[in-house]
């Protein structure tokens, strides 16, 4: 079976929201052989690589909301898709501590090449998806470590992060607040507002409503961990998309 970057499911559901994962896998196409990127495979099995959880949760989440998702399939060490092309940290030579040797000498050959092959490829399939949408709305699935190297904790169990366009991102958060169990980030830990990004591209530019979700990666060490998340982000997400603004 031929490689593929990226892959799609559902487009024959019904469902007008669209769930994607920008890091969901930490595949090292072939082309490097057997040495990949030059970092050892537990290296490649953190949260440096791939978001963990993230492609399972993604998929079956797609399932529930009856819609589309589309997945990436290398390694964001390879190149981010979830940054702009401009963007310092689209190749990482350092990430969390590692290096990351095949990246440190990176030309703007090998650049473009992974541009051409991986993050255009997967972008187009997520242009292809929105397009195929009369109202598109867009989840964006992620999740990120508990702790990183310098020891600092994460201490939310989830994340809602926005852009400029906090449609989607408000009405999730208060719908999420009822919820006294949860500790919740209100774009955090990470800032949702990165020029060029996923959903800078596909939909703050041409007002398609989006919300980025991160999941503390912790909670999502097993399928049942998994399918509990996506039943309970299922409800969440179809009650907010239903709200009036």
């Amino acid at each position: 079976m031929q490689y593929q970057p990226f892959f799609v499911v559902g487009l024959d559901r019904p469902g007008s929201i669209i769930c994607i994962c920008d890091h969901a896998s930490n595949i090292i196409p072939k082309f490097w052989g057997s040495e990949g990127l030059g970092i050892s495979k537990s290296e490649m099995n953190r949260h440096i690589a791939f978001d963990l959880g993230a492609k399972d949760l993604t998929l079956k989440l797609a399932k529930l909301l009856e819609s589309p998702a589309v997945v990436s399939n290398f390694s964001r060490l390879v190149i981010d898709p979830n940054r702009g092309i401009d963007d310092p940290t689209l190749i990482m030579k350092l990430y969390d501590g590692t290096i990351i040797p095949k990246n440190k000498v990176i030309n703007n050959e090998e650049e473009k090449r992974r541009l051409n092959d991986y993050y255009d490829p997967y972008h187009n399939a997520i242009e292809e998806t929105v397009s195929s949408i009369k109202t598109p709305i867009v989840i964006s699935i992620h999740s990120f470590t508990p702790k990183l190297k310098n020891g600092k904790k994460r201490p939310w169990e989830i994340g809602i992060l926005h852009t400029k366009d906090r449609r989607l991102s408000d009405l999730l958060l208060k719908n999420l607040k009822n919820d006294k169990n949860l500790c919740i980030g209100d774009n955090l830990p990470y800032s949702g507002d990165l020029p060029g990004d996923t959903l800078d591209r596909h939909c703050v530019k041409s007002g398609h409503k989006h919300v980025l979700i991160e999941i503390r990666n912790d909670l999502l060490l097993n399928e049942k961990l998994i399918n509990s998340w996506a039943n309970y982000l299922g409800k969440i997400i179809l009650k907010t998309v239903k709200s009036k603004e």
